[in-house]
């Protein structure tokens, strides 16, 4: 089975983030790492190909500087990765990302892609449907558990309440949560080994995508500002009053 992962470098959800002068995600002043579903998703993959063979492919778009995420996930374990790395892809909505991430698994054998749920810059939650709707492939998202017989794969899509089970014929494109597994940490051997696996660097020339980044986005930011300042709260003082204070307090803010 040909596994293929999408990940992406993003700036530690842990710190603050800015924007730059475009109102992008600041990456250079952050301290950059692998997306936290992306983790997810790579250990799923490891685990199917552990049980059932074939070969792990990480797939990401990005600046030189994702080359520190692609290493990590060969450290991982997996088999080898595909890097786009193009100046003109900066400022890309999701649509145009989800064509190139199309145009470079069009070029690519592959029975299963797997993406975090979500990415922990953007929070959008969309690519795996996107690049589902370009492929023609069937999406089967936000998923806690994955099996497959090689043929077609199930997974327990999670609800707030449960899960259901959905089932579809291979190729496939599966998003996953973090109830799924548990990552597991690249060991010496693996960092070591990670240094003669094969990269290969794509730019949008070679997949033949000849418009990209902000003037190629369907949407476009005119303005941003810094989320005001917490304010001190208010105190009410019961001499009597206090409830009364406190409903009309609540009344005036619309809770009540």
């Amino acid at each position: 089975m040909n596994i293929v992962v999408l990940v992406k470098q993003v700036p530690d959800s842990g710190l603050a983030r800015r924007l730059d002068a475009q109102y992008r995600v600041d990456r250079n002043g952050a301290n950059n790492v692998m997306g936290e579903l992306d983790e997810y998703a790579v250990e799923a993959a490891l685990q199917l190909k552990e049980a059932h063979g074939g070969e792990v492919t990480v797939l990401t778009l990005g600046p030189g500087q994702a080359t520190d995420t692609v290493r990590k996930t060969l450290a991982m374990g997996a088999d080898k990765a595909v890097h786009v790395e193009d100046d003109a892809v900066g400022g890309s909505d999701a649509l145009t990302t989800s064509a190139i991430l199309a145009a470079v698994l069009g070029r690519i054998e592959w029975d299963l892609v797997i993406a975090g749920a979500e990415s922990t810059d953007s929070g959008m939650g969309v690519m795996p449907h996107l690049v589902a709707a370009r492929t023609g492939a069937p999406a089967l998202t936000g998923a806690r558990k994955i099996e497959t017989d090689g043929a077609s794969i199930t997974v327990e899509h999670q609800r707030a309440n449960g899960y259901d089970v959905l089932n579809a014929n291979l190729p496939a494109i599966v998003s996953v949560w973090d109830t799924i597994n548990t990552p597991r940490y690249p060991s010496l051997k693996g960092i070591m080994a990670a240094k003669r696996k094969p990269v290969e660097t794509l730019t949008l020339a070679d997949l033949g995508i000849d418009r990209a980044g902000a003037d190629a986005a369907a949407n476009e930011v005119v303005g941003a500002a810094d989320r005001p300042a917490r304010t001190a709260g208010r105190i009410v003082t019961d001499e009597g009053q206090g409830g009364a204070e406190l409903a009309g307090f609540l009344a005036a803010e619309k809770f009540i």
